[in-house]
């Protein structure tokens, strides 16, 4: 059986040195050609194209950071770990159903301004009705009328003087440099004050129970554990979901 199977391996080898079938390496086409390729050009254009591809991919990759700085996210993330940890259900919900949560209300409240945009500068700009500078400038005017809706006065203020930025004289003015870590800051100090709010019913059955064990004597069992079921009761009585939602929905408005 060895044998007849080093005949076969022979027999191959001798008909392909007799048809002289030589096996060439492929030919990896270089980094200016695979962009030519792409815009179908050769010339200045197709460089050009290929620099217009480049930044649209920086751009994707940038956008997970500008929906969670310039949209609702921030606020919404922070505040539903903050609940997470009042209640002291360690990772219950977990990160995932969190960021989801978090993700799809933000879709919803962004709906509107991302229809606007859509309608104001995406299609205008795709008709050629509008240039790319003019259809940049037209999206982010509702992004900004959103920023500024959520952004305090002393934020903007802050950094204004930071940037060393004078005579403002109206809204309009202000650099979206500067409007945009305003508006971070605030959506920072919105989501603490909500989550300072959270954790007082919560800490409040935790000195109860607490409290409860030091006076019956049982100090070797942990707070966290009875008070954990009565978190539990009171948050669903409550319907805790849908009061931190909806608060959390208005206080967009």
């Amino acid at each position: 059986m060895k044998q007849s199977f080093k005949i076969i391996i022979i027999s191959l080898i001798f008909i392909l040195l007799l048809n002289g079938t030589s096996f060439a390496e492929p030919q990896v086409p270089s980094l200016g050609e695979a962009f030519n390729t792409i815009s179908g050009n050769t010339d200045r254009e197709g460089y050009v194209s290929s620099i217009q591809l480049l930044i649209l991919f920086t751009i994707l990759s940038l956008a997970p950071s500008i929906l969670i700085m310039m949209t609702s996210f921030t606020r919404i993330i922070i505040v539903l770990s903050f609940l997470r940890n009042a209640i002291g259900t360690q990772q219950t919900p977990p990160n995932q159903v969190l960021i989801g949560i978090a993700l799809f209300l933000t879709f919803f409240l962004m709906a509107p301004i991302a229809s606007e945009i859509n309608q104001e500068a995406i299609q205008p700009y795709l008709s050629g009705e509008i240039g790319q500078e003019e259809a940049l400038d037209t999206a982010m005017i509702p992004i900004r009328e959103f920023m500024f809706r959520q952004t305090k006065e002393k934020d903007i203020a802050l950094f204004l003087k930071m940037a060393r930025i004078e005579n403002i004289d109206e809204i309009e003015d202000i650099p979206t440099r500067v409007l945009i870590p305003s508006f971070i800051l605030s959506e920072l100090k919105t989501a603490f004050q909500i989550g300072f709010i959270l954790f007082i019913p919560f800490l409040v059955i935790d000195m109860v129970v607490a409290s409860t064990l030091m006076s019956m004597g049982m100090m070797m069992l942990p707070p966290v554990m009875i008070s954990l079921p009565f978190k539990l009761l009171l948050f669903i009585m409550v319907d805790g979901w849908n009061l931190i939602i909806g608060q959390l929905i208005s206080s967009f408005k």
